[in-house]
């Protein structure tokens, strides 16, 4: 498990429950490596003022990030974290590599608008 402090996915049941109920989702799909813990902190700094989005991690090296890894939207990706913004179900927008607060802001923003 991720050492954070955002929902953590580590089963497909978790994944499509995480999807299912909830309408805006994030999910950032990384280790705990210099790349990813930006992304995971600024998660973590947006959640309280961001209510209707659910942000949640997922372990890149566990099975059930093959989810993540394989979608189209992610199979060219090189750099890690994987960040996968989902709404109603569906793949919205998807980034790798370290995103900044004001970039994920913005996509935030721009996919999940209140």
């Amino acid at each position: 498990m991720l050492q954070t402090n955002l929902t953590h996915i580590t089963s497909d049941d978790e994944y499509k429950n995480i999807l299912t109920e909830n309408e805006n989702v994030m999910i950032c799909c990384g280790r705990m490596g210099p790349m990813c813990i930006p992304v995971y902190e600024a998660m973590e700094e947006l959640e309280p003022n961001n209510p209707h989005v659910i942000f949640a991690d997922m372990p890149f090296d566990h099975p059930v990030s093959k989810v993540i890894r394989t979608l189209p939207e992610t199979k060219n990706f090189n750099g890690l974290p994987f960040t996968v913004y989902f709404n109603k179900g569906n793949v919205v927008k998807a980034t790798s590599s370290i995103q900044t607060i004001d970039k994920i802001t913005t996509i935030l923003d721009e996919q999940f608008s209140k």
